[in-house]
C-alpha cells in the first residue's frame, strides 16, 4: 500500500538547544519550500499545538506521491535533517501515512482483515 504523506512530529526543544531548534526550523521550512517548488512534494503544513500537557507540541504534514516520498525519505538530505532534529528535539520522528482518497483504500484493507 502506498503512502501519500509524511508526518514529522516532535515534543519540544531539548533545554538549552532552543536557538538551534529555531534555526533548524527555519532551514527545514526552506528545504520543504524548495521540495515543493521542484515537484518532489505537493504541499506541506506546519502545526504548532497549544499547550495541553501532552508529549507532542508540533508537526509537519508533508503531502506527495508515494514514489517521490519514498525517494525523499531515503535521500541523504532528508536523513541529515532528521538526524539534526534528533540532536535538539525531544521525541522527534517521522512516519509515512495516508490522507485523502487513500484513506478509503486503507480502511478497506483494514476491515477486510477483521475477524468475523
Amino acid at each position: 500500500m502506498s503512502s501519500n504523506a509524511i508526518f514529522f512530529g516532535w515534543n519540544r526543544s531539548i533545554p538549552g538547544r532552543e536557538r538551534l531548534s529555531a534555526q533548524h526550523f527555519d532551514e527545514f521550512v526552506q528545504y520543504l519550500v524548495g521540495l515543493q517548488q521542484n515537484g518532489t512534494i505537493k504541499s506541506f503544513d506546519v502545526v504548532l499545538l497549544n499547550a495541553h500537557g501532552g508529549d507532542m507540541n508540533g508537526f509537519f504534514l508533508i503531502r506527495g506521491e508515494s514514489g517521490k516520498l519514498g525517494e525523499l525519505v531515503a535521500s541523504t538530505e532528508w536523513v541529515r535533517h532528521q538526524t539534526r532534529a534528533a540532536l535538539h528535539l525531544e521525541t522527534a520522528g517521522a512516519v509515512l501515512g495516508v490522507t485523502g482518497e487513500a484513506i478509503t483504500e486503507r480502511m478497506k484493507l483494514w476491515t477486510s482483515l477483521l475477524p468475523t
